[in-house]
């Protein structure tokens, strides 16, 4: 499965940036160097296939910063609202790692 990117420019140097296909981890560094290096201000991800979680982690930064999420697909809209919901939590009321251990009360 490909990867790719389209790069729309609208008025004053801003774009919107286009992504089809799979997310992948060796993408996300070219999607990184896409987005400081342009004022992209808003993602299209009406043809995303595929995300993981890294790339998930991008668009909530890139959407904090101010980037639109457009035709956001809804299992990608529901995980950005989880991960953002993560990163917003207390740390206080986090719950501790599990180490896989059951222990006995």
């Amino acid at each position: 499965m490909s990867f790719r990117i389209d790069r729309l420019a609208i008025e004053d140097d801003r774009e919107i940036m286009r992504i089809s296909g799979r997310v992948a981890p060796e993408n996300l560094e070219l999607l990184r160097n896409v987005l400081n290096e342009s004022r992209v201000v808003a993602i299209d991800l009406k043809n995303v296939l595929l995300i993981d979680r890294e790339g998930v982690k991008l668009l909530v930064v890139a959407e904090a910063k101010g980037v639109e999420l457009r035709n956001c697909p809804a299992y990608i809209r529901e995980w950005v609202a989880r991960e953002r919901a993560q990163i917003n939590r207390d740390p206080s009321e986090q719950e501790p790692p599990t180490t896989g251990v059951v222990e006995d009360v």
